[in-house]
């Protein structure tokens, strides 16, 4: 009975959905995996197989699965008001709630919040923001946006570019000639070393000459995660991101911290820019938000910025919009996921994270193992075969499929990069012995990736 309706489930899968970040024929190849239920971290998949999801979905499901609390308050707006409308000065009790609640919690003066339907578009809306910031100063000449090497801001087509990950552009025509790349900080394949300083003060240097470049006057914003997430987990040295945070102040760039990733408590507190002890001039989260149970982004603005853009326009309405902004279901769920998380998730992410990071440390020795690196909830570990020249695995081994397989096999969803990187965001709501589990399963899918043919090969 369920095997026949998981094959019809995949027959239509293959014919009718595109799935994101896939390749199309190796998916129709492969198939779909049907994953029909979840509880706390543990996902239930067609065939009844239980998986501890180490990824937290897609970096998102911060609070776990399953908070009854979060579906009666999604439910109880949808029978009262399923929608309302920003537009025409209009809304509702929920956004405008979550607004107030999400400023008194956010760094510095990032008190003005502008609501999207997830991080994608949350960055889409800081250009135009940016764009229309300079105009209002008088300044329209500013239109070159400058980001970090390994990246990810998103998949929108102006965001895509920003992104500096090679798959999001081939083949798109992105990225544009007025968006810019800094090498990253990647400490464990930095050619200058893993010195932080030594690091910082080239990054800087570096930031500089791109600007003079470019001309000072011309460089309208600086994007950055303050720890690079779809490049593998780069975790930057600490005081990186504030001596960027500086060079942009004092060169009169915009300052925006890319936090669709890390906020929510994925590396500790609610956002990592605290962390970072910086105030960005626009900050954008998504994900954690909603613990991923409904869609919603949001763009915090600054006071200044906000005072800029409100002054520039006067009587004006400022031509930015979605239909689903602000949109009161969603508002109802980041409201009541904020609440989970004030009343005890955020202090197990803490000491869960704790765990994790050790437990996974506690992998170094494994042959296969070149780095171990996160902060917090966040976390990655990366796989040579020689650990003196950090020689990555060889493409035959196809890590982005075979190792993510051979993890699903032992119960566990990782992040599998096709560089040879396993990924880790697992739900803060894990107990000790699920991030335990996460680093022992980890352990066995290195084993057995040690017998690959392709890894013996070069394994001398």
């Amino acid at each position: 009975e369920t095997d026949m309706l998981t094959n019809s489930l995949v027959e239509l899968d293959r014919q009718h959905l595109v799935h994101p970040v896939s390749s199309f024929r190796g998916h129709e190849a492969r198939g779909v995996r049907v994953l029909q239920s979840a509880k706390g971290a543990t996902v239930t998949d067609a065939e009844g197989r239980q998986l501890i999801d180490g990824f937290a979905g897609l970096w998102c499901v911060n609070a776990g699965y399953g908070h009854e609390s979060v579906v009666e308050a999604a439910a109880d707006q949808m029978r009262r008001l399923p929608y309302a409308t920003g537009y025409f000065d209009l809304g509702s009790e929920a956004p405008i709630r979550l607004a107030a609640a999400l400023a008194e919690r956010s760094p510095g003066d990032l008190n003005h919040i502008y609501f999207t339907l997830g991080g994608s578009d949350a960055v889409d809306s800081t250009f135009r923001f940016v764009r229309y910031y300079w105009h209002s100063k008088g300044q329209p000449q500013r239109d070159q946006f400058i980001s970090v090497e390994q990246g990810y801001h998103g998949s929108t087509t102006m965001g895509a570019g920003l992104t500096a990950l090679p798959g999001f552009h081939d083949g798109f025509g992105v990225p544009y000639a007025w968006q810019h790349k800094i090498s990253s900080h990647y400490l464990y394949r930095n050619p200058l070393g893993d010195d932080a300083q030594t690091v910082i003060d080239a990054s800087v240097a570096e930031l500089r000459a791109k600007v003079a470049a470019i001309g000072e006057d011309k460089v309208a914003a600086f994007y950055v995660e303050p720890i690079q997430g779809s490049g593998g987990v780069l975790v930057p040295p600490k005081g990186w991101i504030k001596a960027m945070r500086d060079v942009c102040k004092e060169l009169g760039i915009l300052f925006i911290a890319d936090e669709v990733i890390t906020g929510f408590g994925r590396t500790g507190p609610i956002f990592a820019s605290a962390e970072e002890d910086i105030v960005p001039d626009l900050m954008t989260c998504a994900k954690g938000l909603t613990s991923g149970y409904v869609p919603m982004g949001a763009v915090f603005m600054s006071d200044h910025v906000y005072d800029t853009i409100a002054d520039g326009a006067g009587a004006k309405a400022v031509g930015h919009g979605f239909t689903y902004s602000a949109h009161p279901v969603s508002a109802a769920v980041a409201l009541e996921v904020l609440a989970l998380y004030e009343g005890g998730l955020f202090d197990n992410g803490i000491k869960a994270g704790a765990r994790l990071m050790a437990g996974l440390e506690s992998l170094r020795d494994h042959p296969l193992v070149g780095d171990v690196r996160g902060r917090g909830m966040l976390a990655a570990v990366e796989l040579v075969t020689d650990k003196d020249k950090k020689t990555p695995l060889p493409a035959a081994v196809q890590p982005a499929t075979r190792l993510f397989d051979r993890a699903w096999d032992q119960g566990l969803i990782v992040r599998s990069f096709a560089q040879g990187i396993f990924g880790y965001a697992p739900p803060l709501c894990c107990t000790d012995g699920e991030i335990d589990a996460i680093v022992e399963r980890t352990r066995t899918v290195l084993d057995l990736t040690l017998e690959d043919p392709e890894i013996r090969a070069v394994l001398r």
